[in-house]
Order: C-alpha cells, then structure tokens, then sequence
C-alpha cells in the first residue's frame, strides 16, 4: 500500500468503522479515487447525482450510528449535495462530506468553480475544515468523525485542495473513544424520583436518541416501572412499540385538538433524548414558550439544545438512555391510582386517530389502501424508506411500527430521499425487507439510483404514488385559494416503461382489487421490482376545508 495523504485519510476512516462511501468522481478528488483502490473494506458506490449520493450517506449514517460519508467534487458538486447537509442537519444525522477543491495556491482568486465553503455551509454544518498541508489530513478526518457523532449528530464539511492528495506522509491509525455517560448529581435525581413518584399525569415525549443499541429496551422498561404513557416526537415512530398499552401517539403535523389539549394537561412532562423542534412541539405551543405550566424534564447531550425553548425544571445534559436506566434501578413506587385513567384517556385518543379509515374514490386507488396491504404482508424486519409528500400520511398515522420493523423518513421534509435512503438501508440491512414509498413528483427528483438495485441485485419494493400532481402542494392552494392550481399539475413519463428500461420489474395498478395480490407478490420478491399505482388526488384535498390528512379532519 502506498503513504499519500489521501491514504492517511482512508486509514482514519477505516479504523473508526467506515466501510462504504457513495460518491460522484470528480477531477478534484482524484488523489482520494487513488487511494481508495487500496481499501477493498471500504464499499464504493458509484451515483449519477450528488443530491442521490448525499440522501444514501445520511440513510446510511443513521442505520450504522457512525458518520455516512460522500464524496463529490468542488463547485456543483458540493452545491447538488448541500441538500445532503442541511437533511443531516435537521435529521440529527452524522455525516462527512468531503469536497475536491481547487489548487491550494489558487484558493481565494475566484478560480474555476472555486467556493468558500465556510461561507456555504457554514450556517448548517458543524464544523467545515480546509486543510492546506497534507499532514493535515488524517487529523482532520479524525476530528471529522468526533465532531459528527459528539453531541447532536449533524454533518462535517471536509475540503481538500486537488495539490495535497498525493504526498508521502505518516499513516497514524487513530480510533475514536466512546463517549462516558455522564450523570446529573445525586439532589437532581433524587428530586426527579420525588416528581416521578407524585405526578398524576406525565408524560414522556421520547426522540431520535433511543435509536441506539439497548435505548429501546432501556426506554420500554422505564416507561413499564414508572407507568407513564410515551409519546413519540416528529418521525420517530419505531422507538417505541406502536402496539404497547402505554404508547400514545405521535407529535407529527397533524395531530387533532383534542390530543394535544390532553397531552398539555399533563402535570410532568419528560422530554426525554428529542430537541423539542417546532413541529414535536406543535409551532412551539406545548408545552407553554417559554417556561412550561407543568413541571418540565428535557433530557439531551447537548447543552445548545437543553432549554434552547422551553425553560426547564431539570435540565439534564446527559444520555437519556443512561438516565433513563439510572431511574429504574432498585424499588420504584407505586404509580398513584389515577394514572390508569389518565394512560387510557390517552391510549383511546391515538387509537381513534390511528383507525384505518374506509376510503373510495373514482379518479384512481387511494394509497391508503396500498399501505394497510403492505402492513398485511410485509415481513417482520420490514423497513419502510419514505419521501417527502402526501402519499405518507397514512403510514405516518396508521402503520403501526414495533421494532424491529423501521421507519427512515427525512426529519427535513426533503423530496428525493426515499429511493437513496431505500438502497443504502438494503446495503446496510441485506436480510431486511426494504419497502420505498415515493410520489411521482419526488420521484423523478432522485430516482436514477434506482439502477444500484439492479447492478447488486437488492430486492427492494419501489412503490410510487402517481396522482399526477404535487399534492402536498395542491392541498393548501386549495385551501388557501380554491381552484387557483398554478404550478402543481404534473406531466409524467410512462414509469412502468421507464423502471423496465433500469431492468426492474414493474407492475402499474389501477384497479383497487388489484392490489392485495400484487403487495402480496412483492413481499416475497427476490429481485427489485417496482408498483406504479394510479391514485386518486380527490381522496387526500380538503373537503369543507379540510383534509382527510390535517387536523380534526373525520
């Protein structure tokens, strides 16, 4: 093996656990192309857009809890793959974005697709670095991974001059230590067992931090001991168990008044392991901004977050998963009586709100249908890759997820995530059931990597939503200003035809009766194939102002 720079870099990736990179080649990296030649344990997949390469990173980050990385080269590049970022960002995700840049020595002159990519991305990336010496690079790549992961997860931005790639440096193999759990100290706790034992009616809102090895268990015993309901904060579905009696609905974009007038009556509120972000917290409504009616717990490793809104009781910057197992050690009390009722009253609000609903229309299938069928049949290691639109609402309201059934859904709302996430969960998940929901709008966004599928042979299910519109859209210019449509009409190509000619095997439905069978068939599909499904628009736009999606709708 050789000793360049670029190596020293791969070395430091390597040993922290990077196995795959996604990438698009470009002429600015091509000491780092070089080098990973002599990597055969670092996967390389090959994209055809940055945006795509980006959305696998971020998907493959989350699933493997250490940074995703993609590569791109300068200019356009790094600007299709901001997307990427700003996704990592607001998913809490870690990831390494690692940029070609210009020469060194014309750094600054306004060259050829030259940035400064401080200025770009500074504003949503942790930490953005522009080594200048090629001693630099496997420091920055080691710092790169502890930046990413610390904290709250986000991305890194790591630029290298194209003259610094190719020269003999040392090969430090450097291994990042895991982090120690701390702990608050003994009065706090002792205070908190106190407010635990005595609150008639708390709460746990639970986030993204229990997606760990062991933070599920340690969330479900905790709740067990305390008998207090779990609510679960904006796409963090697989959590916690859909199906237990102490789960109790999601803080999504669509919640009805009546749950969320029940969840701010509550008297402890334990936010535990979620920042508290704007749609968790309902525009910034509940719990009261900016200091909480009821006692208020938030619980996350980041002293950034805990208190950035909502002024805390206790104000833990810890693990919540070490927290969590710290308060169900030795006896815990008994739960006073009423909070039976109160764990019921709850339990019967997001009962009601999840029922599968009965839906017809005549302008095409109602995806609903399409989702409880994939529920029917889908395995039991089925993970669920969304995109951004409305076509999910049903699986964001119905689809009961119990671990270790997954949902990887973009915390960002990005369209063009859901066929990129899809390969690098099959990727990283070989023996999972990998399920892609996408609409014909953020379908053609991304979508090409849908030939990765066919190149590795991944049986994906790739399932599109084709309403001709971008419906999401459509449902508030309806509401804002009815029948004015500009912008949101869609003319498609023929998709069927189109995943044929990727080598796919494809199936368009468009008869309601047809589509139990062919779910059925899907699931036990050993080769990717794709369901095109002619749906109805008219069955998810507002009627008497409402949607069957928003709020209160019936």
């Amino acid at each position: 093996m050789q000793h360049t720079s670029s190596h020293s870099l791969l070395k430091v990736f390597a040993a922290n656990g990077v196995d795959r990179v996604f990438l698009v080649p470009g002429e600015s990296y091509l000491g780092v192309l070089d080098a990973l030649n002599d990597f055969p344990e670092i996967d390389v997949v090959t994209c055809r857009h940055e945006g795509g390469a980006g959305f696998m990173a971020v998907a493959d980050g989350r699933l493997a809890g250490r940074p995703g990385v993609v590569m791109v080269s300068r200019g356009p590049g790094a600007t299709n793959a901001s997307i990427a970022v700003h996704t990592a960002q607001q998913d809490a995700v870690p990831l390494i974005l690692l940029i070609g840049q210009i020469p060194k020595r014309d750094l600054r002159r306004e060259a050829f697709q030259e940035i400064d990519y401080q200025k770009l991305f500074g504003p949503i990336a942790k930490w953005v670095v522009e080594p200048t010496e090629p001693e630099q690079l496997a420091e920055v790549a080691f710092k790169a991974i502890r930046m990413a992961t610390s904290g709250t997860p986000g991305p890194v931005v790591i630029v290298i001059p194209e003259d610094i790639q190719q020269q003999q440096v040392d090969q430090p193999v450097w291994r990042a230590p895991e982090a120690v759990a701390s702990m608050p100290a003994r009065g706090p706790m002792e205070a908190l067992k106190s407010e635990l034992a005595k609150a008639q009616r708390p709460l746990i809102v639970a986030g993204g931090k229990f997606d760990v090895p062991g933070g599920r268990e340690a969330l479900q015993a905790f709740a067990e001991a305390w008998s207090i309901p779990v609510a679960l904060s904006f796409r963090r579905h697989d959590v916690f168990d859909n199906t237990h009696r102490l789960y109790v609905g999601e803080l999504g974009l669509a919640n009805p008044k009546a749950q969320i007038e029940a969840f701010r009556s509550s008297d402890l509120i334990l936010a535990l392991g979620t920042r508290m972000g704007d749609i968790t917290s309902q525009g910034y409504t509940f719990p009261d901004l900016p200091v909480p009616a009821q006692s208020f717990v938030h619980c996350y490793p980041d002293d950034h977050v805990v208190g950035l809104h909502f002024t805390p009781t206790y104000g833990l910057v810890c693990d919540p998963v070490a927290l969590i197992k710290e308060l169900t050690l030795g006896a815990v009390p008994s739960a006073p009586a009423v909070r039976e009722a109160w764990r019921q009253q709850l339990s019967d609000l997001a009962s009601s709100h999840a029922k599968w609903p009965q839906v017809s229309a005549e302008d095409g299938i109602p995806f609903v249908h399409v989702v409880e069928a994939v529920k029917r049949h889908a395995p039991e290691d089925t993970v669920i890759c969304l995109d951004a639109g409305t076509f999910a609402a049903p699986v964001y309201r119905h689809f009961k997820f119990s671990y270790p059934p997954r949902l990887m859904a973009p915390l960002s709302g990005a369209m063009g995530y859901g066929t990129p996430a899809a390969i690098a969960t099959q990727l990283r998940q070989p023996s999972s059931k990998v399920v892609c929901m996408v609409g014909d709008g953020g379908f053609l966004m991304t979508g090409n990597e849908m030939i990765a599928a066919v190149e590795r042979k991944l049986p994906i299910v790739f399932i599109i939503s084709h309403n001709r519109c971008y419906a999401s859209i459509r449902i508030n210019q309806e509401r804002e200003y009815p029948g004015r449509h500009r912008g949101t009409t869609l003319f498609n190509p023929d998709f069927k035809a189109l995943a044929e000619a990727f080598g796919v095997k494809s199936v368009r439905l468009s008869n309601p009766d047809e589509v139990e069978d062919v779910i059925k068939q899907a699931m036990d599909c050993t080769e990717p194939m794709f369901i095109e499904v002619m749906t109805s628009l008219s069955s998810v736009l507002p009627k008497n102002g409402n949607s069957f999606f928003e709020k209160d709708a019936a």
